[in-house]
């Protein structure tokens, strides 16, 4: 079974709550399997747009990721976020 992805793009311009942010997500990612693959970091534009601020999470199928996003503890973590910062999000099916 593929795994399933969030791949995030993120303007912070509120780092103190963010960090809010940061630890009150981590209490759903644990519960549904999420692991961070890629957390800001370095990065070169080649074409396009983008966003300062890059995260890639992966869980161990599409169907978990998608039950993450809607669970009742991310819902609260997103709030937190709406708050501090602004992005894209895609919730991506990965390749066996």
């Amino acid at each position: 079974m593929p795994k399933g992805y969030w791949i995030a793009r993120n303007d912070v311009h509120d780092a103190e709550t963010y960090k809010l942010y940061v630890a009150a997500n981590s209490v759903a990612f644990t519960k549904f399997g999420g692991r961070f693959v890629v957390r800001g970091g370095q990065y070169e534009l080649k074409e396009g747009v983008t966003r300062p601020r890059h995260i890639v999470i992966e869980f161990p199928d599409y169907a978990t990721a998608l039950a993450c996003y809607e669970s009742p503890e991310y819902r609260e973590a997103a709030r937190i976020r709406a708050k501090s910062s602004e992005g894209d999000l895609v919730i991506i099916e990965g390749i066996d």
